[in-house]
């Protein structure tokens, strides 16, 4: 790919985390409900306390004023302060950030794994009872709601065979006399939110997999490389398999991006204290600076990631210029 593509991509990258500015900041001001009243829930507070919360976080301003303060503060690193944790943004935004990349990056891995085998392994026994087994375990698996599936592990096996806690990243007021110790503790409670996460992406992976390999595996010169008397496992992984990838690494960078925003429904429903959890949280306190940072982080960390998947297209596919 030339200097003066990556330089377009770059240019519209740029462009278009200035469109999300403004519409983030347009957003979560349309939203019904009223910041103040979830803040200033004392029945005692006089006017001048309200007049004084409201300067402080500059609702007293005009929209116009608000708007302009938003974007300087923005390119100046300010996030603003948090309504409900009364720190900046960015000190609370980057105490959830680990174990949200701890968890989703690790059913990111595991899915990425498993469901690129399984995809393969169905498109290369197209027709047989282990294509038919795998597709329908994928189509149940990515139509299956996340929140569901969650709250069938936690009946399964945290209340039935109470095997897994059901909550949390640590367990509550526990003292770890090793770091091995503290290492148990955090796999038994990553196990059910990793598990349930790799399911539903396994089966994305797998069905995307299988139908580009299958589409791959009927072109000529697959025919041609058969022809020639190559072994078929050699015409499947060095001939049919690279290009079948092509759609798979736009998928996974898609959501390698979401990495960054984490599951809402699975942090939530296992309590695991990372950013979906946190805009969960933000969004029920009608929390405008903090929906504001993680909703900015997340889109800087899409764009970035599909800028990547076209360079890295160039590169595994030499037909792709632009």
């Amino acid at each position: 790919m030339h200097k003066g593509t990556i330089a377009k991509k770059l240019f519209y990258a740029f462009v278009t985390i200035m469109i999300v500015l403004v519409f983030n900041y347009i957003l979560f001001r349309v939203l019904p409900g009223d910041p103040l009243a979830m803040m200033m829930r004392n029945p005692k507070a006089t006017p001048e306390m309200i007049e004084g919360i409201k300067h402080f976080y500059g609702l007293d301003q005009p929209w116009h004023i608000q708007f302009f303060t938003y974007f300087k503060n923005m390119f100046a690193g300010d996030f603003g302060t948090s309504f409900v944790f009364k720190a900046p943004v960015i000190q609370v935004v980057a105490g959830r950030i680990l174990p949200t990349v701890l968890l989703v990056g690790l059913a990111e891995i595991i899915a990425i794994l498993v469901g690129i085998v399984i995809g393969v392994l169905a498109a290369w026994k197209r027709g047989t009872r282990l294509d038919v087994g795998t597709l329908g375990f994928s189509l149940i698996t990515y139509s299956v709601p996340t929140f569901w599936l969650g709250m069938i592990m936690i009946v399964i096996f945290c209340v039935g065979l109470h095997l897994f806690p059901t909550s949390g990243m640590f367990t509550p007021g526990k003292s770890f006399i090793s770091t091995g110790a503290m290492l148990h503790d955090l796999v038994k409670h990553m196990v059910l939110p990793v598990l349930t996460m790799s399911l539903v992406l396994i089966g994305e992976y797998a069905l995307t997999m299988r139908n580009t390999l299958i589409d791959v595996l009927s072109e000529d010169y697959i025919t041609t490389a058969r022809a020639k008397g190559f072994r078929e496992r050699y015409v499947l992984t060095k001939h049919a398999l690279p290009n079948a990838m092509l759609p798979m690494i736009t998928i996974i960078a898609i959501n390698f991006g979401f990495i960054v925003a984490g599951a809402i429904q699975v942090e939530t429903i296992f309590s695991w204290p990372g950013l979906g959890r946190l805009m969960y949280e933000a969004l029920s306190a009608r929390d405008y600076p903090l929906l504001q940072g993680i909703f900015l982080l997340v889109t800087v960390c899409v764009i970035v990631a599909n800028v990547l998947a076209d360079i890295t297209y160039a590169y595994i596919d030499p037909r792709v210029k632009n």
